[in-house]
């Protein structure tokens, strides 16, 4: 029997899906399946979308389900877990547009995104941006781009590479200037919460990208944001040690607050623990409310 997979039916959505099945398949079974699940425009809710694709897995339609990290709501559905972390792609934002630096992009730019966090961080460093609603999938966004709605647009890296578009970026932003969402670049194997259900997934999985993911989560239930919020968190391994950095800020960018806590890689649910209780103490927590009432 192969092996069934949920998954968005975006472009995207089933190239990871399909990175994550070549990985998983038994090269003597029948291989795997994708079980794409249509979603209202492939836009909007994200946790709509989500759920719609947990629902297969949770009605037996299918064995796992492959999400973007990022979009998987910090709280997980009753019934289901996190399997598997496969290895993380590149975690940066990218910017598509006139010149090669942040500090080059031409003045008054309109700058496509719907991400609050990206918006927040585009004018804390450049207040001169002028920032335009900009949705749909990534093909759709560049579109846009190349038919001059906007002037430029900011995308993950990571969804860029695994659609082999990365020659279109002109650079990335560096993490000190654009702090990637929780679970940015890496992707999710999600089953059934038994062990039997979550043994299979088990050898795709990366203890690294695990402990930098639970890291990211933690922090995120700890400031008690979800993905839209203007929040940025990103852990990484460097020297041994796990440091992660985060950002919060209003949405347009007139106050915000970083912070950066690294430690033992073995606790990385205590870091992002404490980089939340940090972040909320130098007045995140404040900012973040007043964001939600804007």
């Amino acid at each position: 029997m192969s092996l069934r997979i949920a998954t968005r039916s975006s472009k995207l959505a089933r190239v990871q899906a399909d990175l994550v099945g070549r990985a998983l398949a038994d090269p003597a079974g029948d291989g795997f399946e994708l079980i794409p699940v249509e979603t209202a425009g492939e836009s909007g809710d994200k946790q709509r979308f989500v759920r719609g694709v947990e629902r297969e897995v949770i009605d037996g339609r299918a064995e796992v389900a492959v999400h973007s990290a990022k979009d998987l709501p910090g709280t997980m559905t009753t019934g289901l877990a996190i399997a598997a972390v496969p290895g993380r792609e590149d975690p940066r934002d990218a910017w598509l547009g006139p010149g090669s630096s942040l500090e080059e992009i031409p003045a008054g730019a309109r700058v496509g995104t719907s991400s609050l966090r990206r918006r927040s961080q585009l004018l804390a460093a450049r207040p001169d941006l002028v920032p335009v609603e900009l949705r749909g999938n990534v093909d759709t966004r560049i579109e846009k781009l190349a038919g001059g709605e906007v002037d430029g647009v900011v995308l993950a890296m990571a969804g860029l590479k695994r659609l082999r578009r990365e020659e279109e970026v002109a650079f990335a932003f560096s993490l000190d200037q654009m702090t990637p969402a929780a679970g940015q670049g890496a992707l999710v194997v999600q089953t059934r919460a038994t062990r039997a259900a979550r043994a299979p997934a088990r050898p795709v999985n990366e203890e690294g990208a695990e402990r930098e993911l639970k890291a990211e989560r933690a922090a995120v239930v700890a400031l008690e944001t979800d993905c839209s919020s203007p929040v940025g968190i990103h852990a990484r391994h460097r020297g041994g040690r796990l440091v992660i950095d985060g950002f919060a800020g209003l949405p347009d960018g007139s106050k915000w607050v970083r912070d950066r806590v690294e430690g033992d890689p073995a606790r990385p649910e205590v870091l992002g623990q404490e980089l939340a209780r940090r972040m909320s103490l130098a007045g995140a927590a404040s900012i973040l409310t007043a964001a939600s009432t804007l």
